[in-house]
């Protein structure tokens, strides 16, 4: 067995024995491996993809527009939005959905509006904007520094923002997530609370994609007339981003237990219907999710959702993904 670096890898090398399983992972990144059963069944996975979900409904749920089609077609709410392409794009699909279209289409929407790549997770290049100039920097951002060739332009969505992971028609996990913040302590300023918050991140190993001075935040603070020189009185809650990512900084409150059965019934048929069997839906809704399920909205669905996050919340948030993976591969190899 190669050298298990990731969580899936690591947690997939405890689980082996108990599970008869023989499993190779690639020594120098330790991100793929080969599962082998004793009746000589393989498998592959490469971090969060696992032989389980067809292809094609994975490269479906990889598309933020086109699976918001399908899920309005099912009767699910879906923020509207539409896509807008690099000239690349334009050019090979002969279309006009250019920057100058999406800025009418975002006048449409009316302001605020989100902008973000189409097939890209984990908060990359996802943005709230207020002006057009903004939005021409965040397509730009897009097409441009990014090199992506479609993005997509939809309707701001308030709400709490919360991820629910099925596996086989089980709710295994449930998250709130909430947007990297920074809580004033009256003396320091925001870029030493948040210059601090960065450095607790690499001394505990956690992962985090954003930078101190992204323009995402700097755009936020000049919202709230605030610099980065700014003191925040003591136990002032500042949010520095607008998307709940937790990959961008964002904090996980776990809601498995205490979230309405409605919400579990509706992740667990939404996932059926997009053919998926592991999965995690993205949702935001105005209502307390304690409460029966009442106008909430599905922001997104990703066929292999990481877990890198919620394991951090403790040690029962451990136990509950390492439960969750062991599913996923006895019903990967069943």
């Amino acid at each position: 067995m190669g050298k298990p670096t990731t969580l899936v890898s690591i947690l997939l090398a405890e689980l082996a024995p108990q599970l008869g399983l023989e499993v190779h992972i690639e020594p120098e990144y330790g991100y793929v491996g080969q599962i082998k059963t004793k009746d000589g069944r393989i498998f592959y996975f490469r971090n969060t993809n696992f032989d389980l979900n067809g292809q094609g409904a994975s490269e479906l749920a990889k598309d933020k527009r086109y699976t918001a089609y399908f899920l309005h077609l099912m009767g699910y709410p879906v923020p509207k939005g539409q896509t807008f392409c690099s000239k690349k794009y334009l050019k090979l699909l002969d279309s006009d959905k250019n920057i100058a279209a999406a800025c009418t289409y975002a006048k449409h929407l009316g302001y605020p509006v989100i902008v973000k790549p189409n097939d890209k997770s984990m908060g990359y290049g996802v943005e709230k904007v207020y002006t057009e100039e903004d939005l021409l920097t965040a397509m730009h951002f897009i097409f441009d520094e990014s090199k992506e060739d479609v993005a997509v332009v939809e309707q701001f969505i308030e709400g709490q923002d919360y991820r629910i992971v099925v596996v086989d028609q089980e709710v295994i996990a449930a998250y709130q997530r909430k947007p990297l913040a920074i809580t004033g302590d009256g003396v320091h300023t925001l870029l030493q609370l948040l210059t601090t918050k960065h450095e607790h991140f690499k001394q505990t190993g956690r992962h985090n994609d954003i930078e101190v001075h992204d323009l995402r935040i700097q755009k936020k603070l000049q919202r709230l007339h605030l610099t980065y020189d700014t003191i925040p009185a003591k136990d002032a809650v500042i949010e520095l981003l607008d998307n709940a990512n937790l990959s961008t900084g964002g904090e996980a409150i776990d809601v498995t237990h205490t979230m309405h059965p409605s919400y579990k019934k509706m992740a667990v048929g939404l996932l059926h219907d997009m053919a998926l069997r592991y999965g995690g839906i993205d949702i935001l809704t105005k209502s307390p999710i304690t409460e029966p399920i009442n106008d909430y909205c599905v922001i997104e669905v990703n066929s292999a959702p990481g877990l890198d996050y919620y394991i951090e919340l403790g040690e029962k948030q451990r136990a509950r993904v390492k439960e969750l993976y062991k599913k996923v591969f006895l019903a990967m190899i069943k």
